[in-house]
């Protein structure tokens, strides 16, 4: 299993309309999304994030279905730009030494593929993590 996990800071100018719709878009990814087993979406606590979203797949090609879901792309359109701070981890049991760095490059497959995504991430205050640009999950 993979636990894919996001945690964020939003802008201080998001309106509370906007930042419902946004996670209410993360909720339905959960909800929508076959691959996703079972999800959490809420306030963050325990560190320097105001909230966190946990997406648990099956394997690889349930993670690139996640991916690349309309869903999700819902998410990225109404919610990357109201976000000021990003991280995404993964958490897995596969004991594969590689995953890491598989599922860094569906991260990037997926930017390669979509220049309008990888512009909502380049405008963002601060991304780090598995899923950001030219950085590799794991070892």
């Amino acid at each position: 299993m993979i636990y894919h996990g996001n945690r964020f800071t939003l802008r201080e100018d998001a309106s509370p309309e906007q930042v419902e719709e946004a996670l209410e878009s993360l909720r339905n990814q959960g909800r929508v999304i076959p691959s996703v087993k079972s999800f959490v979406v809420g306030r963050d606590f325990g560190g320097e994030y105001e909230w966190g979203a946990t997406f648990v797949i099956e394997d690889l090609d349930g993670y690139w279905e996640y991916l690349t879901h309309p869903a999700h792309r819902n998410t990225d359109r109404v919610g990357l730009p109201l976000v000021d701070k990003f991280a995404s981890f993964d958490i897995t049991d596969d004991e594969d030494p590689g995953i890491g760095t598989k599922i860094a490059a569906l991260h990037q497959k997926r930017y390669d593929g979509d220049p309008e995504l990888t512009q909502l991430v380049s405008d963002l205050g601060e991304y780090t993590g598995s899923a950001a640009p030219g950085q590799h999950g794991g070892k």
